[in-house]
Formats: C-alpha cells, structure tokens, sequence
C-alpha cells in the first residue's frame, strides 16, 4: 500500500512532510493520520531535526480537511471520535518541540487550515484559498480553528471568516496574518527550506525554548507569561551552545551549535 505521507530529511537537520493523497485532495482519512501522527512522533525523538516543513504534492491543494467519504458511513459517535482524532493530530503539531513552517501549496480548507494554525510559520503560494468552511456543512470548526484563529487575528476578523465559511485569498490571508509570507507556487519549497535554513543556523536549545515561552505565555496573563520567559531562559544559560554564541562572536565567525 502506498504511502499517504512522504517523509525526507535534508542534509542540514530539516524534515519536510509532505501530504500525499492527490486523489482525495490530501483528506484526513484514519490513515492518512496514523501517518502523520507516526512522523510527528519520529522527528521528535530526532534531536539532530531542528525545523520541519509540512507540505503537500502538487500545486492545487494543501488539505482540503477532514475525509467526508469516510464519514459518510459513520453515526454521530464516530463523527466526533474522527473530528476528536484530527483535533489531537493537530495539537502533536504545535507541540513538536521544533519550529514547524507550512508550506501551503494550494486549497486550505476545514482541517487543512486548522492544521496550518497549528504550524509556527505559514508561507502559502500566491494562487492558495484558504478558509474555514465548516459552517456551510452546518458544523463548526472542530479541530482547534474556533480557538487558534482568534489569538492569531482577532476575534472580529475571526468570526467575519468562521460565520461566512468564504474562502479568502493567500494576499489576503497575508493581510490579515494568518500566513507570513506569500510565494510564487514555482518556488514555495524552495522558500519554505530558506527560512528553515535561517531558523536552523541558530542554536537548538534556544529555539525550542522560544517556542515554548511564546506558546505556553499567550495562555497566560502578561505577569505569568514574563515568568515562563524567565525559566525558558534560564534553561539556555547553562548550554554549550550559548558559550558557543559567545566564542563564535569574540571570533568572528558562524557559530556551530550541538544542541547541548
């Protein structure tokens, strides 16, 4: 049986994760998420995987969501069981302890958007839609997009997109900051690679630690989250690597981080 998730790991500590289900438009099928969340949980045991890119094949969808062949044949228990399944994907998603970029190659739709909030950094091609679209199936957005959209945009801008389930354009979505960046579809990867390559040249601990300051202190007041900052820093103070930074700076010359 083929393989619903192509999996690569660059020269220089990048994982690249690529949907591959071009006949049902990358859905989240039960199988196409076993995949994902097996990947997910083998890149995080990887220390030497510093950034990871998720990404589909072909340039006209990224993800057009949950699988609604699949669950055409199931009762209610099941419906949200399988809505449940994609949420904590996406949740094993943001949590890996590494910067994760979407590459968002074409359609983002329902669940495929939801699972690019999850990302850190979002690049979409320049002919990309995007939308949560659950509301025209008379259904809401299940996988965490309710919760992520709004701390990303704004409730207003948030509910406007949620309410009218109206796919909006990647200028657009750039506009409104739900992607970082827009690429021409001819050089999407090769975009999303150069800002891993930037984020990687940078030491590990550090990054990982950042991420965990920014993520767990917008859950929190300002007092609390200028605590988490504080302990995440504190973890970088007694690394090899910050020694490193130092050295490298005195001597003009690029750091090499380990990770330690």
């Amino acid at each position: 049986m083929a393989s619903l998730i192509d999996y690569e790991i660059t020269d220089d500590h990048i994982a690249i994760l690529t949907l591959n289900r071009p006949e049902a438009m990358n859905a989240m099928s039960k199988g196409l998420l076993d995949e994902l969340n097996e990947h997910v949980q083998k890149i995080n045991a990887n220390d030497s995987i510093r950034c990871t890119i998720i990404t589909a094949s072909g340039e006209k969808v990224f993800c057009a969501g949950a699988d609604l062949k699949e669950r055409k044949g199931m009762n209610e228990e099941q419906v949200v069981e399988a809505v449940q399944y994609i949420g904590s994907t996406v949740a094993n998603i943001e949590n890996m302890k590494m910067p994760v970029i979407a590459g968002i190659n074409g359609a983002a739709f329902g669940g495929g958007l939801e699972l690019a909030l999850a990302c850190d950094i979002r690049i979409a091609a320049d002919h990309a839609k995007l939308g949560l679209t659950e509301t025209s199936l008379a259904i809401i957005p299940g996988a965490g997009g309710t919760q992520r959209l709004p701390r990303l945009i704004g409730p207003g801008q948030a509910k406007r997109l949620i309410f009218s389930a109206k796919p909006i354009s990647a200028d657009e979505a750039f506009q409104l900051s739900i992607a970082e960046q827009v690429a021409s579809s001819d050089n999407l990867l090769e975009e999303a690679i150069e800002m891993a390559q930037s984020i990687i040249k940078n030491g590990p601990v550090a990054l990982r630690q950042a991420k965990t300051a920014i993520n767990q202190g917008l859950q929190a007041d300002i007092t609390t989250g200028l605590s988490i900052e504080h302990l995440c820093y504190k973890e970088t103070v007694s690394t090899d690597d910050r020694l490193e930074g130092l050295h490298a700076f005195k001597e003009k010359r690029k750091p090499v981080y380990q990770g330690e």
